[in-house]
Formats: C-alpha cells, sequence, structure tokens
C-alpha cells in the first residue's frame, strides 16, 4: 500500500510503500477511546466549566469537530464492523471511588488533566450517538492508556483479536498512550485519523506522523472502511 505523505515521519522518508494490510473479522475489534458526555458534550461538565472560565470561544471549534467529523465518523464505523462481525469495544475514564483516589497521577494533576469522573456519574457515559449495546465489552481506566490501565489486552487475547482499530480522544494523549501500549502489546493497530480529535489539530497531526508506521496505520474512515470491506486497492 502507498504510505500517506501527511503522516511520514523524518524515519521514514524516502519509504513509498508499506506492507499490505489485512483485515480478518473475527481476528479484529474496534476500540473507542474516551468518547465520554463529560469531555464531550456541549451542555457537558467540560464545556459547562469553559464556558464558566470565559474559555469557550477558545474550545468551540474543538466541539464542532467533534460533533460535526468525529462522532459521525465513529458511527459509520461501527456500523461497518457491526456489520461485518468485528467486535466493538470501548475504554473510558471512570474513577471507582466517588473522590477519584484511585487515580493515576496522570489523571489527577494540575489543570485540565485533573479529571474526576466517577463511574456512575451521567458524564462517564459515552456519547448517545455511538453508545455501546448490550453484548459490547466497556473497560474502565484511571490512566490514559485503556491497554495498561485495564485487563483489554488480556480480553483481546482470550478472544484470539490480533488486530486494534482505535479511535477516540484526544490524539495525543489517551489514544497515542493506548496505541503505544497496543503496539507493545505485540498487537496490530490501525488508528482512524479522522476518527480521533484533540483541542489541538497541530499535536492531532503531529502525534499520528509520530505514530504512524512504527507503532500504526493511520488511515482514514473511508481507508478503514474499505479495507473491512475487502475493496481496498
Amino acid at each position: 500500500m502507498k504510505a500517506n505523505p501527511k503522516y511520514v515521519s523524518f524515519y521514514y522518508q524516502g519509504i513509498d510503500e508499506l506492507p499490505e494490510i489485512k483485515i480478518v473479522p473475527e481476528k479484529t475489534a474496534l476500540l473507542i477511546v474516551d468518547m465520554q458526555k463529560h469531555f464531550l458534550a456541549k451542555d457537558g461538565y467540560d464545556a459547562e466549566l469553559f464556558r464558566q472560565m470565559g474559555e469557550w470561544d477558545r474550545w468551540k471549534h474543538y466541539f464542532d469537530y467533534i460533533e460535526n467529523v468525529t462522532i459521525p465518523n465513529n458511527k459509520r464505523l461501527i456500523e461497518c464492523c457491526r456489520k461485518h462481525g468485528i467486535e466493538v469495544t470501548y475504554g473510558r475514564i471512570a474513577s471507582l471511588k466517588e473522590n477519584g483516589a484511585d487515580r493515576a497521577r496522570v489523571q489527577s494533576t494540575v489543570g485540565w488533566n485533573n479529571i474526576l469522573v466517577p463511574i456512575h456519574s451521567d458524564g462517564a457515559a459515552m456519547m448517545d450517538e455511538i453508545a455501546p449495546e448490550k453484548d459490547d465489552i466497556v473497560v474502565n481506566k484511571t490512566t490514559d492508556s485503556v491497554s495498561l490501565g485495564t485487563n483489554y489486552s488480556e480480553l483481546m487475547r482470550n478472544m484470539g483479536i490480533d488486530t486494534i482499530i482505535v479511535t477516540g480522544v484526544v490524539t495525543d494523549q489517551c489514544v497515542a498512550g493506548t496505541v503505544r501500549v497496543l503496539a507493545d502489546h505485540n498487537f496490530k493497530v490501525i488508528c482512524v485519523e479522522d476518527c480521533c480529535a484533540a483541542p489541538d489539530m497541530e499535536l492531532h497531526h503531529m502525534e499520528l506522523k509520530i505514530m504512524n508506521i512504527i507503532y500504526c496505520n493511520v488511515l482514514s474512515t473511508d481507508e478503514t472502511i474499505a479495507l473491512i470491506e475487502g475493496r481496498a486497492e
């Protein structure tokens, strides 16, 4: 397959052709990271906090992108995966203690990363448009990485999964942490660039460029769906 020059880093300049990616549905899972109401709903905790702080104008573009691009693309991808027998799974930030005492340091620092989302709170739920179904696996974490902070990798191995398609927010933090650990756990990883987002899209694109080829293959929603449907060039 052709390398996308947009996401080729210094280390891989001069490489035009990459190994072909094959999707075997029964060995593949979709993992949606942190697409929760607390962070993404326009009437959710973060959005209301930014309004109170007078920061909404700075953040509005992110919430608009989530609403108009990230969620619709995730919905398309979820529907495609369900149609073709690919497991749909979720990782979410959710503390077991109401006061968040079980959070890792990275989830309890100063500023935006001082994240408290108790597991039974309304904000812990995934966005309605892409909410899990009854039989979907949902793991709860108090770390950035889904695959480090839970038994997710073990569950996938138990199910015979060797390829993980990753989407979610934010690209340069929880998504990147998840992708890197999954790669270290020996999974083949696809990161779907327009199913992810970050408040700073420069960081979004840079993180994808850093991760591409070594930790994952960065593809678009259309490219990923084409692979699943077996009609990719």
